[in-house]
């Protein structure tokens, strides 16, 4: 069994507006990326750098499965999930540290 850990987040532009989703095993590391526009196309182009939500996995096979299942999720129901860990919508970022 694997001890590393691998995340499903959110990044958002701000409430109700444009979202991503992403998996990544370097929670830290991939969001510093988004914030300073590296290998990140869609998230430059769209202003997209708060991260409001994350969650962790113990597997890779279970977050990407997750990832997908969230990229298909309609708009309603992703406010939902981060409004439940976040309901303020405050950037967690810094939190991770």
């Amino acid at each position: 069994m694997s001890k590393d850990i691998f995340y499903v987040y959110i990044l958002a532009k701000a409430r109700n507006s444009t979202f991503y989703v992403g998996v990544t095993s370097d929670l830290v590391k991939r969001v510093s990326e988004h914030k300073n526009n590296i290998n990140c196309d869609f998230t430059t182009k769209h202003g997209v750098k708060t991260l409001v939500y994350y969650e962790q996995y113990q597997s890779i096979e279970q977050a990407i499965l997750r990832e997908k299942r969230l990229k298909k999720w309609n708009r309603v129901w992703k406010m939902r999930v981060i409004e439940e860990m976040n309901p303020d919508w405050k950037g967690l970022y810094e939190s991770l540290f």
